[in-house]
């Protein structure tokens, strides 16, 4: 039986929030969701970490997701990061993104009080039963520092609003583990796994890169859907170094955002604790967009 994460699957931008001068630049965030749209990307994700949404105050995540849903205009999905370290705020973002138009939302595990598994159940679980939205599961335990076992992935994908699983965890065991287990769509959440975690079943990302190149993201993604392995390969194997470079240079989203000023959209501006890279970073996020193709060799 299909999934019903299914609606879910393909490319998602997990979208950058643009600032000037300390606020929100919502017109640029308008042309942000717009740009996208154009590209073909079916799925936009605002406010997530890539979202910079640890330094949003309630009233800006708020807006931020009314603005896009507002603008994609049902030209896209939305589905914005709802969640939190504390369940009752989950829960209520969760439940603005619904009445605003939402169509699922896309929820980090517990991020600094590390929950136990039962914790960690119990966290979904409430939000289940108080939110009538499609949830997608987001596991990245390098950022919040507990992992979402499958054992317990298994017991949510019993809940009727949990469809899907954003995993970030790098272990394609995981993946294959919770494939095994449920039902669930799956979905990459490292730009750099996502042919191969679709080679053990996964069906899309939620990708960073796609802010640079989401129609490469998805020529991957429906190359792979009708089984052109080897054009699939090629996109993934251009990809790579991009990838790479957009994790190790610095902090997501650092390394996106500057390498978007870099090509002419946007001005890098950041929220502190977040800094723009140093000189040496800076010219290595040149260097790999040139090597791209995405920018000229300076003369």
């Amino acid at each position: 039986m299909p999934s019903k994460g299914q609606m879910f699957a393909g490319c998602t931008v997990a979208l950058v929030t643009p600032f000037r001068e300390g606020e929100v630049d919502y017109p640029a965030l308008k042309e942000a969701v717009d740009w996208q749209i154009e590209a073909g990307t079916p799925i936009i994700s605002p406010v997530g970490t890539t979202g910079e949404s640890p330094t949003l105050s309630h009233d800006e995540h708020e807006r931020v997701i009314a603005t896009v849903i507002e603008r994609a205009a049902g030209r896209a999905k939305v589905v914005p990061g709802t969640g939190s370290n504390a369940t009752t705020e989950a829960v209520r973002l969760t439940k603005f993104a619904a009445k605003a138009g939402a169509d699922g939302a896309l929820l980090v595990s517990p991020y600094y009080n590390r929950p136990s598994q039962e914790g960690l159940y119990a966290h979904y679980a409430q939000i289940a039963e108080n939110v009538d939205l499609p949830l997608i599961l987001y596991n990245v335990p390098g950022r919040t520092g507990r992992n979402v076992d499958p054992e317990t992935v298994e017991k949510l994908a019993k809940l009727g609003p949990v469809v899907a699983v954003k995993e970030a965890s790098g272990s394609l065991d995981q993946v294959s583990d919770i494939l095994a287990r449920t039902n669930l769509t799956v979905l990459s959440g490292d730009d750099s796994l996502t042919l191969p975690m679709m080679a053990v079943g996964a069906e899309g990302v939620i990708s960073v890169a796609a802010n640079l190149v989401p129609r490469d993201l998805i020529g991957l993604i429906e190359a792979f859907n009708r089984g052109d392995l080897a054009e699939a390969r090629r996109i993934h194997l251009k990809l790579f170094p991009l990838c790479k470079d957009l994790l190790s240079i610095a902090a997501n989203p650092i390394p996106v955002k500057t390498a978007m000023a870099l090509l002419g959209r946007g001005n890098g501006e950041f929220r502190l604790p977040l800094c723009p890279p140093d000189a040496s970073g800076r010219e290595a996020l040149r260097r790999s967009l040139v090597r791209y193709g995405l920018m000229a060799e300076a003369k």
